[in-house]
């Protein structure tokens, strides 16, 4: 299993491939649905966004409030495929990663490809588990849209699957093809 910070996150794309495991460590940008939206008036309006892209990776979850000291509570990922809309343009605009469940549309796996960016699957239903490798979290922008707010995460050995690659290649449609011939 490959270990990865975020800060070298952009070198180590090139050699990932679908279906390999990883443990990504650093900092990483909690945006689902609503904070989408809120991104894309910004950009839009030609105002800064609350975050650099460039070589930035996001998370489409919206943590629970943490308790007993924990920075959130349970932090599963959302559905992917919801954020489609949106992920050709900001990949275009740098972003490196997103982390998520579920496949994703052809138009944002050309979009991977064309920017040499990953798609990396977290274990939907395990928001538990997600939580315990996340050791900061700070609402750096859209408070008002509570849970979905977007939040600076640091991320320690948080485990990951390469879902769709720079390459283009697709674990979500390999099985498919694979359970197809069966």
């Amino acid at each position: 299993m490959k270990e990865i910070d975020t800060a070298a996150l952009r070198q180590e794309i090139p050699s990932l491939r679908a279906g390999e495991r990883v443990l990504l460590s650093g900092t990483v940008y909690t945006a689902r649905d609503e904070a989408h939206a809120a991104l894309f008036r910004l950009l839009d309006a030609e105002e800064p966004l609350p975050f650099d892209l460039k070589d930035a990776a996001i998370y489409y979850a919206g943590p629970t409030p943490g308790r007993n000291g924990m920075p959130v509570g349970s932090c599963g990922p959302t559905t992917s495929s919801r954020m489609d809309g949106f992920t050709p343009r900001l990949l275009g605009l740098g972003l490196a990663a997103m982390i998520g469940k579920g496949d994703r549309s052809d138009a944002v796996v050309e979009a991977i490809r064309e920017n040499g960016a990953v798609y990396f699957a977290a274990v939907g239903g395990a928001g538990a588990l997600m939580a315990k490798h996340i050791t900061a979290a700070e609402v750096i922008a859209f408070p008002e849209l509570g849970c979905e707010a977007v939040r600076r995460l640091t991320v320690e050995k948080m485990p990951l699957t390469v879902a769709v690659d720079a390459q283009g290649n697709d674990l979500f449609r390999a099985a498919r093809a694979r359970w197809a011939r069966k």
